[in-house]
């Protein structure tokens, strides 16, 4: 088989594991909070899924980088756009935007021109110990800056992570080819050398943290995110491969042309799924909040936390005779009611007036009979 359809084929598979997997992990970032750390991440079964789809896509990747160019390879990794935007929007219920579609298109039509000003040769060179060094120093210093300004005001963390992420996925991609042509191509010294073992260990190092950034790119969609993502990465493997690897771009002038017009058609398909990523994040209604413990008080609208708002007087019944309840009406009075018993009224300390007895029953003072004889 032609090492380019290899490569090429190769290549498909690859994007393919790679669309399934950023798939599973947007659903998983939408479904953890924001400040949920790598131990949580572990103790879910989608992320191993994730980190499964994401190593069979890297093992096909690295086969394909033993047929084909950095600048043939990493271009057709826009493929994992196709299928993977399609895919998330059936799994969430919806479809497609227009804006999507759109951003996906002018994506990939800008990545396929990138793709035929690319050279096709099978690679030969490969980066010698300092050059692994001094790209992998300024990778870091990239990601730390993005990463740094990913919390200010305004500023987009997803893509900002997707950035990040591509850039670190294409220096690996670079590191991986170097690994790749110097074990199975004898003629750039032994199998095993400290070279390959220490290029190797930077490998490993720069994929899991390109995974770890896709995951904490995903939080804020996946459209976006994701066509970052695929823009860095060839991008960046391309820029290696152009300066340090003997790479060349077919066409001349007319190719660098072309390839200038496919960069900017594929950074506008970005801005395109950016929008639309926004546009369907706004029309999502908010999440309700949580249901209030009892250990934290709840606070009344017009009242600080903890503070009891006033209570309003109860209304006084009319007044009248009180009415009277049938049977039925008194079965179904609160057992909890609690009924005042009248009060004596207040009795006085002072002593109580004297008795008065009408004159009509006072007794009449002793007098003589009138018949009675005066003594002398």
């Amino acid at each position: 088989m032609n090492a380019t359809l290899a490569a090429v084929a190769l290549s498909l598979l690859s994007a393919v594991g790679y669309a399934t997997a950023a798939v599973a992990q947007e659903r998983l970032a939408s479904r953890t909070r924001p400040g949920s750390g790598l131990l949580r991440l572990l103790g879910h079964g989608a992320w191993w899924w994730a980190v499964g789809l994401n190593a069979a896509a890297a093992l096909l990747h690295v086969a394909a980088l033993k047929y084909g160019s950095l600048t043939l390879v990493q271009p057709l990794g826009a493929l994992t756009l196709v299928a993977a935007v399609p895919l998330g929007a059936r799994l969430a219920g919806r479809r497609v935007a227009r804006t999507e579609w759109r951003g996906t298109v002018l994506t990939l039509l800008g990545l396929a021109a990138l793709l035929l000003a690319a050279g096709g040769t099978p690679p030969h060179e490969t980066l010698s110990l300092p050059e692994a060094l001094g790209i992998a120093a300024v990778a870091v210093l990239l990601v730390a800056a993005l990463v740094r300004r990913a919390g200010r005001p305004g500023a987009r963390p997803g893509l900002r992570f997707a950035t990040a992420s591509g850039l670190v996925s294409g220096v690996a991609s670079a590191l991986t080819q170097t690994v790749t042509v110097s074990v199975t191509d004898h003629t750039h010294g032994p199998v095993i050398s400290w070279r390959t073992a220490v290029v190797a260990l930077l490998v490993a190092a720069f994929a899991v943290g390109g995974l770890l950034l896709s995951q904490t790119a995903y939080r804020g969609g996946l459209g976006a995110p994701l066509a970052m993502v695929t823009l860095a990465n060839p991008v960046a493997a391309s820029a290696i491969g152009l300066a340090l690897l003997g790479e060349r771009l077919q066409g001349g002038a007319v190719g660098v042309l072309l390839a200038a017009v496919g960069a900017v058609a594929a950074a506008r398909g970005v801005v395109l799924l950016t929008r639309a990523t926004t546009t369907l994040a706004a029309a999502q209604p908010p999440a309700a909040p949580p249901p209030p413990t009892s250990a934290e008080p709840t606070a009344f609208p017009g009242t600080a936390a903890g503070v009891e708002p006033p209570v309003s007087p109860r209304p006084s019944a009319p007044a009248g005779p009180p009415a009277l309840l049938p049977p039925t009406a008194r079965a179904e009075l609160p057992t909890t009611v609690k009924l005042r018993r009248p009060q004596a009224p207040p009795t006085s300390s002072a002593p109580p007036p004297p008795h008065s007895v009408p004159r009509s029953a006072a007794p009449a003072p002793d007098r003589a009979p009138a018949s009675a004889p005066l003594l002398h």
